[in-house]
């Protein structure tokens, strides 16, 4: 299929409304907790995969992850980090917490740019780092279960810290003339989450209602998203994307409020009304200066 900029835009939209049942979805898990949530749905993605990507890019990707360097594993590893610290933070703190700690991974990834790669800061996106940590700092002054929700908030805190050193690889790879093929890293991750868990993950309590819906997971919220997502990130530019994956914050929130009556508290909206209000600024104002 020919993706025209429309076409991509509207498959994205669909791409993070999949991306946020994760939410909705764990909270009517019967009886697997924890680390056995994360084997599940990490060992279902592993194999949903191992059907898609011969498919859609031929029995050839998988010399891709034979032939695979340094940076495809570290690559990988850092998407393993992601798969296993959402989950896992899923079932300590409300799903609002863990999806607006992770929207803060553009400011991350600028930092860990500015470290490592020597990348400028603009002024803009440092004053869009301080609204969203005050954003951060509302939501849980206003808690009553401080202790519970900032564990839950360190945990997901790892998705956006691994996610930013994961772009920090990919352009340092890319600035010595080596692409990583993203979606097998995907993969590699997925099978290194399943295998790092297993051990913690007994004994196993799922019900066969959970296994049927962290099967879900694995299928449609993560491998088939993953896949469209690179298709998309083809066509759309990078500010686009970003603004559009946002749209994971808003729809997981209402899904889970909807879905599951997990209602975000006032300081919660207010919190992350603020950090994705600074992100959504800075991106616009970003995308208005390079075009």
């Amino acid at each position: 299929m020919k993706l025209t900029h429309s076409r991509a835009v509207a498959l994205m939209i669909l791409i993070t409304l999949m991306w946020s049942i994760a939410g909705v979805v764990t909270r009517h898990l019967e009886s697997a907790r924890s680390f056995e949530v994360t084997f599940w749905r990490s060992f279902f993605t592993a194999v949903s995969l191992l059907v898609i990507l011969p498919v859609f890019r031929g029995r050839a990707v998988f010399s891709v992850i034979r032939n695979g360097g340094l940076a495809f594993w570290l690559s990988g590893v850092c998407w393993s980090i992601m798969f296993t610290a959402f989950m896992v933070a899923l079932t300590m703190t409300t799903v609002a917490n863990v999806l607006v700690t992770m929207a803060l991974s553009p400011f991350i990834t600028a930092l860990l740019a500015r470290i490592f790669t020597g990348y400028r800061i603009p002024p803009r996106t440092w004053i869009a780092i301080a609204l969203a940590g005050a954003g951060i700092a509302w939501m849980y002054g206003g808690q009553m279960d401080l202790a519970s929700n900032l564990g839950g908030t360190l945990v997901a805190l790892m998705v956006p810290l691994a996610s930013a050193a994961n772009w920090t690889v990919v352009q340092h790879s890319r600035a010595h003339g080596k692409n990583i093929d993203l979606v097998p890293a995907v993969l590699l991750g997925a099978v290194i989450s399943s295998l790092a868990t297993l051990p913690l993950a007994f004994p196993f309590a799922a019900t066969p209602h959970d296994m049927a819906l962290l099967g879900l997971l694995g299928l449609v919220q993560l491998a088939i998203p993953c896949v469209l997502s690179v298709m998309c990130a083809g066509v759309l530019k990078a500010p686009e994307v970003a603004l559009l994956a946002l749209l994971e914050v808003i729809f997981g929130i209402l899904l889970a409020w909807f879905g599951a009556g997990e209602v975000p508290g006032a300081s919660v909206l207010t919190g992350g009304a603020l950090v994705i209000g600074a992100l959504v600024v800075n991106e616009l104002i970003g995308w208005r200066q390079r075009t």
